[in-house]
């Protein structure tokens, strides 16, 4: 192994994209980034969405993955975009097409609007990308690695990824295969109290809260709260019932080192514990698109996070960006 180099969410900051992975050394030869030694890239899912270079980035990743210079596991926007795409046998969405939903998305529809064809080949391309991976000395999750159901899934599913099958199956509140893609890429959450709703940073109406998974003996969800959003101290204060506890999920401190993305993460990047990191630091929001450089440790160390701030410049004007996609559309045809 020459190294890993680990990036977080990305979320269509195509232009940061390439310049931290030429902060990295990588340099972009016939079509595809590459490292000069070797090294290969693990992102943690979330390509897609909210930003104004979707698409770059989109075939940015794919080529190095197909190139064997990177590895790529799924986000929960990308699995939400396979979803909404996707029929059940009734005839209906996987995901449906609700306001909420279609606000996510739109964006990433916008940016392909004039190449449906090439949409529908990378819906086709993220099946064929893992729910996790757990390699020799790493593991890599999006949201949540769930020592209680990743033995099984990958007893029946060894190189994680999903079967048509299994994506419809996903769909239903209750099975196997909706609790492994709601832990791996969701994570896990508690309920609000019967009524009470959080508007969130991003602007969303939310009646749960992000958690985490490697707190030794939470009494309190203030204990395992985990997003940007804080709680009222009331709630804050509310002890883990039973119920709660089943919700939640452990990441043991003896297990490899686990990467993730996923939970809005601010400041500078550090580590969690020395083998748990999060690699989201809200890029999209003008946060850091953040990468930590591995090299085989046991023990993880912060020295070893490389980010690049997102510059203004990432966000053209809407028209210059319409203007831009319409004279490439033309120049294809």
């Amino acid at each position: 192994m020459q190294g890993y180099d680990l990036i977080g969410d990305v979320h269509g900051c195509g232009n940061t994209l390439r310049r931290l992975l030429e902060l990295m050394g990588y340099s972009r030869q016939s079509g595809v980034w590459r490292h000069p030694a070797g090294r290969q890239v693990i992102f943690v899912g979330d390509i897609v969405d909210r930003g104004p270079r979707i698409r770059q980035a989109l075939h940015d990743v794919r080529e190095m993955v197909e190139a064997g210079t990177a590895l790529m596991v799924l986000g929960n926007h990308e699995y939400n975009a396979l979803a909404y795409s996707t029929l059940n046998p009734q005839g209906e969405p996987l995901r449906s097409h609700s306001p909420r939903h279609q606000r996510v998305i739109q964006e990433t529809l916008d940016q392909f609007d004039p190449w449906p064809n090439e949409w529908q080949d990378f819906l086709n391309w993220f099946m064929t990308l893992p729910l996790a991976l757990d390699l020799e000395q790493l593991r890599v999750v999006h949201a949540c690695w769930d020592d209680q159901l990743m033995p099984n899934f990958f007893q029946n599913y060894p190189d994680g990824t999903m079967t048509e099958e299994f994506l419809q199956a996903s769909a239903i509140i209750g099975t196997d295969e909706f609790r492994v893609v709601d832990r791996c890429t969701r994570g896990t959450w508690l309920r609000l109290p019967e009524g009470q709703t959080q508007k969130s940073g991003d602007g969303f109406v939310r009646d749960r809260f992000r958690t985490s998974f490697w707190i030794d003996n939470p009494r309190t969800w203030g204990d395992v709260l985990f997003q940007p959003d804080r709680l009222t101290p009331e709630i804050e204060a509310t002890l883990i019932s039973a119920e709660d506890q089943r919700r939640l999920s452990y990441y043991p401190p003896e297990d490899k080192p686990l990467f993730f993305g996923h939970y809005w993460c601010q400041g500078f990047p550090s580590v969690i514990r020395p083998n748990l990191a999060c690699l989201d630091y809200s890029a999209v929001k003008y946060g850091r698109l953040v990468a930590y450089r591995f090299d085989g440790e046991a023990k993880l160390d912060a020295e070893k996070f490389v980010w690049v701030e997102v510059q203004r410049d990432e966000y053209p004007l809407l028209e210059e960006l319409r203007a831009e996609m319409l004279a490439e559309h033309i120049q294809k045809i």
